[in-house]
């Protein structure tokens, strides 16, 4: 079942977001990581949340979302690759109306399960969205009209 993500619940989101980077993002230098972690709750407020749950409660991913794009996805490194990602990915597709995400170029697993969901490449950035030399894919969905 997939939660709307109460502002209570931000604290458990940062080590969701946490454990997720640090098995997924190899890439990132460790003063990145901390730049990022502590812009990360400042991104919660402006963005829709909604999240999954394991049997104690305890959430296991979550996606943020603005408009048409998906602005954040993680999953907690234990449970990567259990079907949650995508669980939330469709959510975010079907009941959110997302067509839109940007991915680390360097986040190889990342890209794979996007292109997978059927996700293309419409352009790249050399830099991230903070000057640094992160290169972005920017990603849709095909249009769906014929």
């Amino acid at each position: 079942m997939i939660y709307k993500v109460e502002n209570s619940e931000y604290k458990e989101l940062i080590s969701v977001w946490e454990s997720s980077v640090k098995a997924t993002h190899h890439f990132l230098k460790m003063e990145d990581f901390s730049f990022y972690k502590e812009l990360i709750p400042g991104f919660f407020d402006n963005v829709t949340l909604h999240c999954v749950k394991n049997e104690k409660s305890q959430i296991v991913g979550f996606v943020g979302t603005s408009d048409d794009n998906l602005e954040m996805l993680f999953v907690t490194a234990n449970e990567i690759g259990k079907g949650i990602g995508k669980k939330l990915l469709l959510f975010a597709i079907e009941k959110l109306n997302v067509t839109k995400v940007d991915v680390n170029k360097d986040n190889i697993e990342a890209v794979g399960f996007y292109n997978h969901c059927g996700f293309t490449i419409t352009s790249v950035s050399d830099l991230d969205g903070f000057g640094k030399p992160y290169p972005i894919l920017h990603m849709e969905l095909p249009s769906q009209q014929d």
